[in-house]
Formats: C-alpha cells, sequence, structure tokens
C-alpha cells in the first residue's frame, strides 16, 4: 500500500472526506513523517534510560490534613433552591 492509498485509507476510516489536493498534500506529508521516523531508527540509543519528560519535574503534593468545613446552613443561604438541607438540583439521569 503506497502513501496516497494510505491516507485514502485513514480518510475513510475517520469518516472524513478529502479533495484530491488534500490528499496530495497529507499523503507528501505522511511521507515526510515516516522518513523521519526511519532516520530516527538509526540512532544509537543503549544505555539511554527512556524518559517521560524532558525536564527533571516533581509532583508537589501538599499535606492531606482535615480542616473546619463550612456551615451547612450558610451554605445553603445563596442556594436558588433547597430541601430539607440539601441542594435541589435538575436532574440528569433518566430512569
Amino acid at each position: 500500500m503506497d502513501r496516497f492509498e494510505k491516507v485514502e485509507y485513514l480518510s475513510k476510516l475517520c469518516r472524513i472526506g478529502l479533495t484530491q489536493e488534500e490528499q496530495e498534500l497529507f499523503s507528501s506529508q505522511l511521507g515526510d513523517i515516516l522518513e523521519y521516523v526511519e532516520q530516527l531508527k538509526e540512532v544509537d540509543v543503549d544505555g539511554i534510560e527512556p524518559m517521560y519528560h524532558p525536564l527533571p519535574i516533581t509532583n508537589r503534593m501538599r499535606q492531606d490534613s482535615v480542616g473546619t468545613s463550612m456551615d451547612r446552613k450558610r451554605t445553603l443561604e445563596n442556594a436558588p433552591q433547597k430541601k430539607d438541607g440539601f441542594f435541589v438540583v435538575p436532574r440528569v439521569i433518566e430512569e
């Protein structure tokens, strides 16, 4: 399967209509990408550890501690609708 056929096949899978010019453009771009991947295959990576990010980053975690909660009555003061101490919201799940 040549590049043009691959682009045509992929456009059908994606269900997008491509003009003849777009197919030619994308097949050319696909060719460039595949050539670059072939160049990358030639690079000697023995002894190089894979990385997930180009910069050394770490997650900054905050201390997980129990705090005071807002008062229920005060929290519900601005609620447009409330019932029995709870917010009333529109139903989002149909039965």
